[in-house]
């Protein structure tokens, strides 16, 4: 959702306090959405992603070419899920190393197996939470342009935006570097 993800960001600016962010999603209709619990659901959803950085990234999120926002919204859902992390490292990393083109419904099924030996609770997801994640996931590459589109699961590798690597570094964040910049 990048464009709400571009919204909520410069919202998150202002310093909202819970009324005023209700105001802005329910009577403002920040989000342009017909429903207001739509638009609460999503917010949170953004709003806990991008908690994850910091305002000057979110400042970035707001204000900066296409490339940057999204660049950072995927270190934001990254930091927010380890297991898009994991997937990123363990399945996509892997792929570029083999030289292997695209991503297949069994690399996920693999991918959950070895989560399963790391964690027992995986093997408790049902089919439909499963199948949900790796949706998830597959969408939040295809945007980041890790990925041609959710059909084909074709890889296009990404080098991340100057920008984006200096904002990583003077975080410290050495293992999202790595993970995205193959540092």
């Amino acid at each position: 959702m990048p464009l709400e993800s571009r919204r909520i960001a410069a919202f998150l600016l202002t310093h909202p306090d819970d009324n005023g962010w209700r105001r802005a999603l329910i009577e403002d209709n920040l989000l342009q959405k017909k429903a207001p619990a739509t638009a609460l659901r999503q917010a949170g959803l953004i709003r806990n992603r991008l908690n994850a950085l910091d305002e000057t990234a979110w400042d970035m999120i707001a204000h900066r070419e296409q490339e940057v926002a999204i660049q950072l919204l995927l270190v934001a859902a990254i930091r927010h899920s380890q297991l898009l992390a994991d997937f990123i490292n363990d399945v996509y990393r892997d792929h570029q190393r083999r030289l292997n083109l695209a991503i297949s419904p069994r690399d996920w099924e693999g991918f959950l197996t070895e989560c399963a030996h790391r964690d027992s609770s995986v093997t408790l997801w049902s089919a439909s939470t499963q199948a949900k994640l790796f949706q998830v996931i597959l969408r939040i590459l295809k945007e980041a342009k890790y990925l041609e589109n959710t059909r084909s699961m074709k890889l296009t590798p990404q080098s991340l935006h100057p920008d984006v690597r200096r904002y990583l570094s003077a975080q410290s964040d050495h293992s999202i570097l790595k993970l995205l910049g193959r540092a």
